[in-house]
């Protein structure tokens, strides 16, 4: 019998890693982190504000809580943010579609059930198709966007013979990092970010214009890190699977960059 038993593996001890949204979602992947023994930089990239038409909204949400919707749809974590911040009521009538693992895992983060999330294809299209192959019946369905986002679900729902009512929850706006946060990054202080979207992608290219290239890059997904690219930041990693745990551990498939303590606190 061994007197010394092994401690649990810290495969991150030594890194700190950016981690991109606050809120119980932030907090449950900061945990994570520190579990596997690394340092959280929790720093909120991008944030929501109200529609520009708040009262049709409200409408919805008072609809949603009547049960008036068979299905409820969110395409972003920052929609359940949207719900959270209104304490939106769904139903047990009314089921909840979630459009890839960081939306369902923002939903359960606050309390909330996922009933669906699309086996493949985590965009609006590959959960348009799912939804049709689910439900051959016209459906009363709410469709919760961004004012950016183009109306995919929508459309294809609607192409489909559902009763869609799409509704734009919020605006899409980035929130400035702290010159410590953009300084440790421009250090490689920082030695890993996670990207959880494409509006996230944008932000770190935005504020982060010298990301040394051995800050290894995570993105959460396929889709996400195409758009990763698109906005100009080199991917260094792709979850193979779409949920917090899968980008943490592709993390921490790459050695730590080389020690960088030695920077002024």
């Amino acid at each position: 019998m061994n007197p010394h038993p092994q401690a649990p593996a810290k495969p991150l001890k030594g890194w700190r890693v950016l981690v991109p949204r606050g809120g119980p979602w932030g907090d449950s992947v900061a945990a994570t982190l520190r579990a596997q023994g690394g340092v959280p930089v929790i720093a909120p990239l991008i944030n929501f504000a109200p529609s520009t038409d708040q009262a049709t909204l409200e409408a919805a949400l008072a609809d949603l809580a009547a049960g008036v919707f068979d299905w409820v749809t969110l395409t972003s974590a920052t929609t359940v943010d949207v719900l959270y911040a209104y304490r939106a009521v769904i139903p047990a009538s009314t089921r909840v579609a979630a459009v890839g693992e960081t939306t369902a895992a923002a939903l359960t983060a606050v309390g909330y059930r996922v009933d669906l999330v699309p086996d493949d294809d985590n965009s609006a299209a590959g959960m348009a198709e799912q939804l049709i192959g689910l439900e051959p019946e016209p459906r009363r369905i709410l469709t919760l966007r961004s004012e950016i986002a183009k109306p995919v679900l929508t459309r294809r729902l609607g192409e489909a013979g559902h009763d869609v009512r799409s509704v734009v929850a919020y605006r899409t706006v980035g929130v400035p990092v702290t010159e410590r946060i953009a300084r440790d990054v421009a250090s490689g202080r920082i030695n890993a970010i996670l990207v959880t979207s494409g509006s996230v992608a944008e932000q770190v290219r935005a504020q982060f214009p010298d990301i040394p290239a051995s800050t290894v890059i995570a993105a959460i997904g396929p889709r996400t890190a195409k758009d990763a690219r698109r906005a100009g930041l080199s991917v260094s990693a792709i979850a193979p699977e779409q949920t917090v745990d899968g980008l943490i551990a592709v993390v921490s498939t790459f050695p730590l960059p080389h020690a960088t303590d030695e920077f002024v606190l």
